[in-house]
């Protein structure tokens, strides 16, 4: 299904660093709590199930592209702010997108 170019440009993604990550027990699939720091947007939270591939330590520093205007959503106690994209392996396993360079928390993608 084509979208108009002007759908595209509603949708606001952004990279972002991720500064801080922990298991989210509560959550009903796997998932880990991600703090994402998005430069001049400041920090914003969001659940990602992405368990099968990452460990909470080796997420911090890694910068991620998400979503930054969708509704926060509530996922148990927690309140996710962002949507973190990636793509699925074969396995069904979330593989996170990320730039090939270090640019700017904050930066826009388009």
């Amino acid at each position: 299904m084509a979208i108009a170019w002007a759908d595209f440009e509603r949708v606001d993604m952004r990279v972002g660093v991720v500064v801080d990550a922990q298991p989210f027990p509560e959550a009903k699939r796997p998932a880990l709590k991600l703090w994402i720091d998005f430069g001049p947007l400041g920090v914003k939270r969001s659940s990602a199930q992405v368990t099968e591939r990452y460990e909470p330590a080796e997420l911090v520093g890694r910068r991620v592209i998400a979503v930054v205007n969708f509704p926060p959503k509530q996922i148990g106690p927690f309140v996710s702010e962002v949507l973190v994209l990636g793509a699925y392996d074969e396995q069904g396993h979330v593989i996170l997108l990320r730039p090939d360079f270090d640019v700017s928390p904050g930066s826009k993608i388009g």
